[in-house]
């Protein structure tokens, strides 16, 4: 009896000193954090297309240890095999907007992390923490990270599908995340805007009335006597669609006899002139608003003076030189006379046309 309770004592003894061992090898085993929020932007998913790429996680664990490194490992079939170390960024912090950069050269320093790409075609980048353990600033747990690569030298794999990065390191948080390459991450979109040009003259028949040679006189739409004082004959409003804008023209002669064709009162010319009573004239001064750059073109953009060169061909009156809401042009006309003009009745056709430049 006695033999038996030492050997049951010897086995609780082995028993006892095996858990403890147990146990305290559990207390010095280093434990893997799963990353949260784990994501990788790219600004183009196309196969064989040079991509950035802007991965986030967060590290449940954080890093203030020298050595200790993050590992980026990209699937193949991605390439960076020209990338440089000068095209990365690397920050953190504990929410975004408030991340510091850390510095990257090529081995850790007090100050700087280490970034060494590896692998067939670069996709490994390892980046080791400084040699004070801060850097910049102390990576912290829960610290948001964002690595990003520029699109130089960053290429696409050839194939679509899902390709997986991996995040591991000496750190020990670990994580992943699944990116979709597609043939063609463009969407072709068209759409058609119909041409639109809109031309409208606000009157058609002016008249000066009696002409004599002690005052000008004036066209008028509404009064058949004409006018005395200057007075707006007519509008011409336009308004297009057309990227080069529109030309408007005018053609025609000065006022003629109808009695007598050879009888003219002799238009003012190329070059602008007052209104002189006593003196044969016929001319046009006219005004624009709206729209945002028509130009009256000379010898018609007068603030007092008139012109009219009369031509049987069109001669540019106005022009626009891009799309615009209606543009108005206030046309005015004067004649006089002088005591040798010949009796009858005068008049002429003054064709306006708008042409929209598409």
């Amino acid at each position: 009896m006695i033999k038996s309770t030492k050997t049951s004592l010897a086995k609780s003894s082995f028993a006892l000193l095996s858990s403890s061992f147990l146990f305290f090898g559990f207390i010095g085993s280093a434990y893997a954090a799963p990353l949260t929020n784990v994501s990788n932007t790219q600004s183009r998913v196309r196969v064989s297309q040079n991509s950035s790429h802007t991965i986030r996680f967060t590290t449940p664990t954080g890093t203030n240890i020298a050595g200790q490194t993050i590992i980026l490992t990209f699937p193949a079939g991605y390439n960076f095999s020209s990338k440089t170390i000068g095209t990365l960024t690397f920050t953190h912090g504990a929410s975004t907007g408030l991340e510091a950069t850390e510095s990257l050269l090529a081995a850790a320093t007090a100050t700087a992390w280490g970034a060494v790409f590896s692998g067939t075609n670069n996709v490994t980048l390892t980046l080791t923490a400084p040699t004070d353990g801060i850097g910049t600033a102390v990576l912290a747990p829960n610290d948001r990270i964002i690595i990003s690569y520029d699109s130089t030298n960053s290429i696409n794999p050839a194939s679509p599908g899902s390709y997986q990065i991996g995040i591991t390191g000496t750190f020990t948080d670990t994580g992943t995340t699944t990116i979709p390459i597609v043939l063609d991450d463009v969407v072709s979109v068209t759409a058609l805007v119909a041409q639109t040009v809109s031309f409208a003259i606000s009157a058609t028949t002016t008249n000066f009335g009696a002409l004599n040679t002690g005052s000008a006189k004036f066209a008028s739409s509404t009064n058949a006597a004409g006018d005395t004082i200057e007075t707006i004959a007519h509008t011409l409003a336009v308004a297009t669609n057309a990227p080069s804008g529109y030309t408007i023209t005018a053609s025609g002669t000065t006022l003629t006899s109808i009695q007598v064709p050879a009888n003219r009162i002799q238009e003012i010319g190329a070059t602008p002139a007052s209104s002189t009573p006593g003196t044969p004239q016929f001319g046009i001064r006219a005004t624009r608003a709206g729209g945002v750059n028509g130009t009256i073109a000379a010898p018609y953009v007068q603030t007092t003076s008139y012109g009219y060169n009369a031509t049987s061909s069109p001669q540019t009156f106005a022009s626009g030189s891009s799309a615009t809401q209606t543009e108005t042009y206030s046309l005015r006309y004067v004649a006089n006379i002088s005591a040798v003009t010949a009796a009858g009745t005068y008049a002429t056709n003054i064709t306006y046309v708008a042409t929209a430049n598409f």
